[in-house]
């Protein structure tokens, strides 16, 4: 995940840059914009399912074993 975050962050700010630099259109920007976006959303949504991965394994851990933790 944060391979995807870094990656995306490091990518959207070449693009800026790149497309800044290269005085392409302004619709340009928007794609860079919406590439980093769906990336962060999704990292977001992995991390949400692996919390709830793990708090249904925890949960169902003290469940089976009989300890109150």
């Amino acid at each position: 995940m944060a391979i995807v975050l870094a990656a995306a962050a490091a990518i959207w700010v070449g693009a800026q840059a790149l497309i800044g630099a290269l005085g392409l259109e302004q619709r340009y920007l928007l794609l860079a914009d919406l590439a980093a976006g769906a990336a962060f959303i999704w990292a977001l949504v992995v991390t949400w399912r692996i919390s709830r991965h793990n708090k249904r394994r925890r949960d169902a851990g003290s469940a089976s074993d009989g300890r109150n933790n």
